[in-house]
C-alpha cells in the first residue's frame, strides 16, 4: 500500500503562527537597518571625498618654524693651490737631477740645460759692454780736456783785457799831460774793446764746450748702460738654465727624459706645494648664478669637517656644470691631503632664520609647488600655497600654510588632482 502524507502533518496553534510572523518582521527590520547603515556609510564617503586612499601609502609632514639653510653638496677633488711648471729658457740638452716624487727645498737645482748658443751670446755682449764702457770713460776724459782748453782760452782773453785796460789808463794820463797825441789814445781804446770782445767770445765758447762735451759723455754713458742691461738679461737667462725649486715641495710630473734635446719654452717638470691645497667642485649650471666669491662652505675629510669659502668660479659652463674652487680657512686645512684626493663638499648658498618650513617631497614637483593637500581630520584638502627658497631637506613656506598644519608630501599623485580625498587607516 502507498503511504500518504498524513503522518507528516501536525496541528499548529494560533500562538505559534503569531510567533513565526513576528520573527519574520524582525528579520526584515534588521535587514532594512543594515541597508540604511550601508547607505549612510556610502553617503559619508561621497561627502568626504571622491577618492579614498590608505594612509600607509602617504607620507605626511608637519609645518614647523625654524631655520632653513639652502645649500648644495657635491663631490670635490683636492688640487694644489700652487703647482707651477718649469720651462726651458733656451734650447739645449737637459740634465735631470731629480725624479718625480722627490721632496725638494727652495732654491734646490732640479735640472739644468746646456745651451752653447746662449752662453756664446753672453760672451759677445760682455765684450761689447767692455768696449762701450771704455768709450764712455774716454768721452769723459775728452770732455775734461775740452773744458780745460776752453777755460785756458777764457783766462788768456781776460789777461789780454786787463793789459788793454792798463794801457788805456796810461795813455789817458799821458794824453792829459799833453805828452801823447789823440791817435795813440784812440788806438788804446780800440785795443781794450777788442780784448773785451775776445773775453765774451771765450766765455761763450767755454759754455758751449761744456754743453757739447757733457752731451757726448752722456750719450756714451747711456750706450754703456743699455749694453749693461742686455748683458744682465743674458746673464739672467744663463742663470735660468739651472731650473731651481721656487719653494719647498715635491716634484710632480717630469715631462722630458734624461739627456733629451728640448726647444725653447718646452715644459720640463712641475713642482707641487704640499703646504697649501684647494678643493675643486663641479656645480650644476642651475646653481651657477647663486655662487659668489666668499660664500662659506664645508669640506669633509678624514672623518672631520673643515670650514672653507669659495675662492673662484669659472666663467664658462662645460657639460652643464660650472667649476668652482674652495679655499680652506686659515688653520683649517686637513692634514695628510694628497693631490686628486676625493672629498665631499657642502656650499651654503643662503640661510633663513625663524621661518615657516616644510619637509621636501614629491609634492613640490606636482603642480609646480602651487598647492598642497592639507590633512583635516580623516580627509586631505587641496589648498593653494606659495613656497620660497628650497634647501636639501626643507622648503620655505611663504603663504597658504601655518605652523602645525599636516601636509601630504608624498603619495599625492594618487589623489588625481581631487579637491578632497578621504584618508583611511591609521
Amino acid at each position: 500500500m502507498i503511504r500518504d502524507t498524513s503522518a507528516q502533518d501536525s496541528l499548529r496553534s494560533p500562538l505559534d503562527i503569531r510567533r513565526r510572523t513576528r520573527r519574520r518582521w524582525l528579520i526584515l527590520a534588521a535587514a532594512g537597518l543594515a541597508f540604511v547603515l550601508a547607505l549612510a556609510w556610502l553617503v559619508s564617503g561621497w561627502s568626504t571625498g571622491g577618492r579614498s586612499v590608505d594612509a600607509s601609502r602617504l607620507r605626511i609632514a608637519t609645518v614647523t618654524r625654524g631655520d632653513l639653510v639652502r645649500d648644495l653638496s657635491a663631490e670635490a677633488r683636492v688640487i694644489t693651490a700652487n703647482s707651477p711648471t718649469l720651462y726651458a729658457i733656451a734650447g739645449g740638452t737637459v740634465r735631470l737631477d731629480v725624479v718625480a716624487g722627490d721632496a725638494v727645498s727652495a732654491g734646490q737645482t732640479l735640472a739644468s740645460i746646456d745651451s752653447p748658443e746662449l752662453r756664446s751670446r753672453l760672451v759677445q755682449e760682455e765684450s761689447t759692454l767692455a768696449s762701450l764702457e771704455g768709450e764712455s770713460r774716454r768721452a769723459g776724459l775728452d770732455a775734461r780736456l775740452a773744458r780745460f782748453e776752453a777755460r785756458k782760452l777764457l783766462d788768456q782773453a781776460r789777461v789780454e783785457q786787463t793789459a788793454a785796460q792798463r794801457d788805456l789808463e796810461r795813455m789817458q794820463r799821458a794824453f792829459d799831460l799833453g805828452a801823447l797825441p789823440r791817435n795813440d789814445l784812440d788806438r788804446a781804446r780800440d785795443n781794450l774793446r777788442k780784448a773785451e770782445i775776445g773775453v765774451a767770445a771765450a766765455r761763450e765758447s767755454h759754455e758751449l764746450q761744456l754743453q757739447g762735451t757733457k752731451i757726448d759723455a752722456e750719450n756714451k754713458r747711456l750706450l754703456a748702460i743699455r749694453q749693461k742691461a742686455v748683458v744682465d738679461e743674458l746673464q739672467r737667462q744663463v742663470d735660468a738654465l739651472a731650473l731651481r725649486a721656487p719653494f719647498d715641495g715635491q716634484v710632480g710630473q717630469v715631462q722630458v727624459a734624461q739627456g733629451a734635446n728640448v726647444a725653447i719654452h718646452a715644459p720640463i717638470l712641475s713642482v707641487v706645494d704640499l703646504s697649501e691645497f684647494e678643493v675643486e667642485v663641479r656645480v650644476p649650471e642651475s646653481f651657477a648664478r647663486d655662487l659668489a666669491i666668499g660664500i662659506p662652505a664645508e669640506v669633509r675629510g678624514n672623518a672631520a669637517m673643515y670650514t672653507a669659502s669659495v675662492a673662484a668660479v669659472s666663467p664658462e659652463v662645460v657639460n652643464g656644470e660650472v667649476t668652482a674652487r674652495l679655499r680652506f680657512d686659515e688653520g683649517e686645512q686637513p692634514p695628510g691631503l694628497r693631490q686628486n684626493q676625493r672629498l665631499s663638499a657642502r656650499i651654503v648658498l643662503d640661510r633663513r632664520d625663524d621661518i615657516l618650513r616644510i619637509e621636501r617631497g614629491p609634492f613640490l614637483e606636482q603642480g609646480g609647488g602651487r598647492y598642497a593637500w592639507v590633512v583635516e581630520g580623516s580627509s586631505a584638502v587641496r589648498r593653494p600655497i606659495q613656497l620660497g627658497v628650497a634647501g636639501l631637506d626643507a622648503v620655505e613656506v611663504i603663504s597658504g600654510l601655518e605652523a602645525g598644519d599636516r601636509v601630504v608630501i608624498s603619495g599625492a599623485d594618487r589623489f588625481d588632482n581631487a579637491d578632497r580625498v578621504r584618508i583611511t587607516g591609521d
